[in-house]
């Protein structure tokens, strides 16, 4: 019976990994003892994300994964500094917030650049030295993975395609022992894009910040909003021995809100 290496201390390549979920996930690992590359476009963030981070493991790294040439030199970097890559983190996005009218074709292209071809071009260049070490891939979706919401249909657009890739991926590198997860969290509010959403919900409805996370709160099943932490411990549950079984799942971290609905009619 043919099973997927067991995970040691991890070769990993995080995208967006100065901020954010990205910045997130490259500490839990650490704290496991892998070696963490941490790719980011914003040069900035990369330097506080190394002074945060304190590691000798570490290797920041100046990505655009909109760009292949960007990409493939990230890739060859952590495969000169660790030998291997064995994980896989696809981070990076960006969000625009606009209705359908004022979508102009250049905003259209980078969040579906950012969002669905980064995620695309990283699999692709990653993935030799994945299957080399029966490795692990797993990409950030969203609720919007799942939902169709207004006024983010560029961003809906890319991510419903990073749960399809994640499925082709995963029924395509299965045969090498590689395993390709997607988590699906809700908002939160504590990231960068999180707060963008949050400003543009503040000045939507002209209510404070306490008042628009409350209401979010209240619209989700176990009652309270999503946490960074949350996130992270999905990912790193991907990432364990004990899933090396699950592939092709794109996994919803929303406290039920996609999965469960109050009986119609009934009082709460």
């Amino acid at each position: 019976m043919t099973q997927s290496k067991k995970a040691g201390p991890r070769c990993a390549l995080v995208t967006g990994g100065a901020s954010g979920f990205g910045l997130a996930i490259a500490r839990a690992l650490l704290d496991q003892g892998a070696r963490v590359a941490i790719g980011d476009i914003h040069a900035g963030r990369l330097q506080e994300a190394v002074k945060t981070l304190d590691s000798d493991r570490v290797l920041p790294l100046k990505l655009d994964v909109t760009s292949i040439d960007s990409v493939q030199t990230a890739v060859a970097a952590c495969r000169s500094r660790f030998g291997i890559i064995d994980t896989l983190v696809n981070s990076a996005g960006v969000i625009q917030i606009a209705p359908i009218a004022e979508i102009s074709e250049q905003d259209w292209d980078r969040v579906i650049d950012v969002d669905l071809k980064g995620v695309f071009l990283c699999c692709q260049a990653a993935a030799p030295l994945l299957c080399a070490s029966g490795g692990r891939i797993v990409n950030i979706g969203s609720d919007a993975s799942k939902l169709g919401c207004g006024m983010i249909v560029s961003y809906c657009a890319a991510k419903f395609g990073v749960v399809g890739l994640t499925k082709a991926l995963a029924a395509e590198l299965a045969p090498h022992q590689v395993t390709v997860n997607c988590v699906c969290p809700v908002g939160v509010s504590s990231t960068g894009m999180g707060q963008d959403v949050l400003s543009w919900k503040i000045r939507k409805a002209g209510a404070s910040p306490q008042e628009i996370l409350a209401a979010t709160a209240a619209g989700i099943p176990l009652q309270r909003n999503a946490t960074t932490e949350d996130v992270v411990n999905a990912v790193m549950f991907f990432l364990a021995d004990s899933s090396s079984f699950l592939t092709g799942v794109a996994l919803d971290v929303d406290g039920g809100l996609l999965s469960t609905m109050p009986l119609p009619g009934a009082a709460k």
